[in-house]
């Protein structure tokens, strides 16, 4: 194995912009789940929202590392943000106070010491995500390239091995990344997406509502070598909104009657994660599917509930 198109760490952000790693992953017994999010302008912060109204925001005073472990013992969730001075990156580095993730030019490593909220426990341990190729093009999500896409990974092993809570296993993983020199809350209204591996390759599906242009739609289906293709979008298909907050969701299916979710991950007032099934390309897919509402994210009663799941610390 002889590739790098790494995530570039190092990338320059502008005032008021942010970027995100994301990493998601299934393990290959079905039980357990996770979504790690390195993000530097913390785009749902509402910290950095009060720093955007009152000026200029400095994305790097912003900056977190979010930790969703899913499984039959429940979920731990972690995202402290941190100021400026716990941030230190280059090209393959990424440090957000105590934790970090690693490029080698082959694999990402990821060292986790977190504390969940809202109830305090620790994440301690290391995960590695083994990309079978990288993919170094990029989708421009809104007009004069403010928004911008890219799957870096999509069909990747992945493993976890952590010491708090105990907790191994390996499974299916993803790795994409998303930058913006805007709030996403000022180009977008809302989005669905989702991921779906088989031993083919990766189908992501991505629909977009624009907040002042015509709506977008991404469907790609990326094979285990890293090339890339544009298929035709399945139909739409409507699955039912989230039981506490009922956030709408819709995905696509090739028979959009018998899309469904099987298990809701995150419900949140405006942001739900779900592992859904559906139909693609004429096969059976489980697959990561989140749906965003940005109406939602910018009222003030959801901004003040913020605080709540994102404490920010200095140290």
């Amino acid at each position: 194995m002889a590739f790098d198109g790494g995530p570039d760490f190092a990338q320059p952000i502008a005032c008021n912009g942010y970027a995100w790693w994301y990493i998601d992953a299934l393990s290959d017994d079905g039980q357990h789940g996770l979504s790690i999010i390195a993000m530097i302008g913390s785009v749902f912060s509402p910290y950095y929202a009060r720093a955007r109204r009152k000026g200029a925001g400095d994305p790097d005073n912003h900056c977190a590392l979010n930790v969703a472990l899913y499984g039959a013992s429940g979920k731990r969730w972690a995202l402290t943000e941190r100021g400026r001075q716990q941030l230190s990156r280059d090209t393959n580095t990424l440090s957000i106070g105590p934790s970090g993730l690693h490029w080698d030019g082959t694999s990402l490593s990821i060292e986790i010491e977190e504390v969940t909220v809202p109830i305090p426990t620790r994440i301690t341990g290391t995960i590695r995500l083994y990309p079978s190729a990288t993919v170094t093009q990029s989708f421009t999500l809104a007009a004069h390239g403010q928004h911008v896409w890219r799957p870096i990974a999509p069909f990747s092993r992945l493993e976890v091995d952590l010491k708090r809570p105990a907790l191994s296993w390996k499974g299916h993983g993803y790795f994409d990344w998303n930058s913006g020199s805007a709030p996403l809350e000022a180009s977008f209204t809302g989005w669905n997406w989702s991921r779906a591996s088989t031993a083919s390759g990766t189908t992501i599906l991505y629909d977009g509502s624009r907040r002042f242009e015509r709506d977008f739609s991404l469907a790609l289906r990326i094979d285990p070598q890293g090339f890339v293709q544009t298929i035709a979008a399945p139909p739409k298909a409507h699955l039912p909104s989230t039981l506490i907050w009922r956030m709408a969701r819709e995905t696509r299916s090739d028979d959009p009657g018998k899309a469904k979710v099987l298990k809701t991950l995150e419900d949140t007032p405006f942001y739900s994660r779900s592992i859904v099934a559906a139909t693609i390309g004429g096969s059976p897919v489980t697959g990561m599917h989140e749906s965003l509402s940005l109406d939602r994210f910018r009222t003030r009663w959801v901004q003040s509930l913020l605080h709540f799941r994102m404490p920010r610390t200095a140290r």
